[in-house]
């Protein structure tokens, strides 16, 4: 999975979609182009039990961390190794969250040198439920909850766009993600292909690629050379 995605309902649609309580502040804002760092909403459990609705930023950060000059190579955590590395696996034992998301960029690679980039989206325009794990990191006065979002081997014809994806988690599966103590393998169970099928691999504009760059015009539709085939980057 690149670095990029997009999240763009309220905090008052997210927290009715996932049941949960809004404990954002207001601080919830439409980002069409989410890069590492940024705030966004993620949906955790509570000690209470109950779900909550948070900004934290992306890019886990653990709590033995000295600074958090690396959370921007944190964004992702590899399905494979979660459960056994050092920097995840205290997280996804013990503080699993779903990561709201209207879809997320890929590049790929164009015979011609040139780079088109693609939003992978659900066609019925719902939201995804990414699998992420949290951690708070806490540094003096300086207290931050961050998240990575887990990714694992791409399937069907997004593997033409990339190797890899975020974990999607179906409706069915917010329950146990978020508090279940099942085994990984059930967790991280695989897409299915009803899931695959409601994605659409969108060609939209290279302005993305740009993190200064935001607006809804980033997840428009553009022409691409039919004659270029998927080449991975």
């Amino acid at each position: 999975m690149c670095g990029r995605y997009a999240t763009t309902r309220s905090s008052g649609e997210l927290s009715a979609l996932f049941e949960s309580s809004d404990d954002t502040d207001g601080q919830v804002r439409p980002d069409h182009n989410v890069a590492p760092t940024d705030p966004v909403p993620l949906v955790r459990v509570t000690p209470e039990g109950h779900r909550s609705l948070r900004v934290g930023r992306w890019g886990l950060l653990p709590h033995w961390s000295r600074s958090a000059a690396g959370a921007a190579r944190m964004i992702n955590a590899r399905a494979e190794t979660v459960a056994t590395s050092r920097a995840y696996a205290g997280a996804f034992a013990r503080r699993r969250c779903l990561v709201p998301a209207d879809g997320w960029y890929e590049w790929v690679r164009q015979p011609d040198g040139g780079r088109q980039a693609y939003f992978m989206t659900p066609t019925d325009g719902s939201v995804l439920a990414l699998a992420g794990i949290w951690s708070v990191w806490e540094s003096g006065a300086d207290t931050r909850l961050t998240f990575s979002v887990l990714t694992t081997e791409a399937l069907g014809e997004l593997a033409e766009v990339h190797d890899r994806m975020p974990v999607l988690l179906p409706p069915a599966r917010w329950a146990s993600w978020l508090a279940s103590t099942d085994e990984p393998d059930r967790l991280l169970a695989p897409a299915t292909a009803a899931q695959l099928a409601g994605l659409e691999i969108r060609p939209v504009s290279s302005a993305v690629g740009d993190v200064r760059n935001d607006g809804p015009q980033l997840i428009e539709r553009v022409p691409v050379v039919a004659a270029q085939r998927l080449t991975l980057f």
